[in-house]
């Protein structure tokens, strides 16, 4: 017979109170938990320096760190961004349940707590932890160019395939990244319109490398896919001939892919005035007034160079 167990979930109980650690930490190991316990924010992140959690349950009215600055500083710790945080709370105001969601809960339980309503909220949140990391090993296995960030732009989690994308592009290791202002402002906007409605954008400095918007998979996490584009500038020799900057030549050759100036704006990363202004000097250059002669000859252009 195999000596071989089941590993055990490991909680950590964060809460000043005595009595409310006693009650959890009977209960949780009644139901086949290991459990940490902290009687404060500090304690909280000293002990998750040593060892990861599965589940967090954490007061959110204490001295010192409140709960709700400690969950932000857990959730700041890429491998403890995707740790399902429980609060506790003895307000049921709604002020703090949006303050608790904000700094990355996934759930409330309100004080007097009931345990057997607590213990089916945390097998819930573990199953759910436990679908997203295998869905990720499996986004991993197929290769595909995914990653999530938080609202600040930070990533989560990446995709091999998609840390290397952005190490190649970005000259620096994935984990350092995180989205300029241009592509957290695209962000925003992607979100109110959807996945299935968003275009992609582009870095402003490497408009080869688009991101697109593919939805939110958890409280503060949204999902981007990576793509990196050809043909989305003139042919450099065309580009000089003409006298177009590299930048202004990138601005044509979105226009003559039917691109508007406003998708234009968010492709590259830069405002729909700048936009208007390249349009002024590319069609100074080439001698036309309108965007349809413009994009004729862009796309004479490129057919002759391809």
């Amino acid at each position: 017979m195999s000596i071989e167990s089941k590993k055990r979930d490991v909680a950590l109980v964060v809460d000043d109170s005595p009595e409310t650690l006693r009650l959890l930490t009977d209960a949780l190991d009644g139901a086949g938990m290991t459990v940490m316990v902290a009687l404060d924010g500090a304690a909280a992140m000293r002990i998750v320096e040593q060892i990861t959690p599965d589940i967090v349950l954490l007061d959110a009215v204490m001295p010192g760190i409140d709960g709700f600055e400690t969950c932000r500083r857990l959730k700041r710790d890429a491998g403890l961004a995707n740790v399902p945080v429980i609060f506790m709370t003895g307000l049921a105001e709604t002020e703090h349940i949006v303050r608790g969601l904000d700094a990355g809960g996934v759930d409330y339980v309100t004080k007097p707590i009931v345990i057997e309503e607590m213990l089916a909220r945390i097998r819930v949140h573990l199953g759910n932890a436990r679908l997203t990391q295998s869905a990720r090993a499996a986004l991993d296995v197929s290769g595909r160019f995914l990653f999530a960030v938080n609202r600040q732009g930070s990533i989560l989690w990446a995709t091999p395939q998609a840390q290397k994308l952005l190490s190649d592009h970005h000259g620096a290791q994935a984990d350092d990244f995180a989205l300029p202002p241009s592509l957290l402002h695209w962000l925003e906007q992607a979100k109110g319109k959807g996945s299935s409605k968003s275009q992609g954008a582009s870095l402003p400095d490497n408009p080869q490398l688009r991101f697109y918007y593919m939805g939110e998979t958890a409280p503060n996490e949204f999902l981007l896919r990576l793509s990196k584009e050809s043909g989305t500038a003139l042919p450099p020799e065309f580009t000089s001939e003409l006298g177009l900057t590299t930048r202004e030549g990138e601005v044509l050759a979105w226009l003559s892919k039917g691109k508007t100036n406003r998708d234009i704006a968010q492709i590259l990363g830069l405002s729909p005035r700048t936009v208007d202004k390249h349009l002024e000097q590319i069609y100074a250059k080439l001698g036309v007034e309108n965007r349809t002669a413009a994009a004729a000859i862009a796309t004479s252009a490129t057919r002759r160079n391809s």
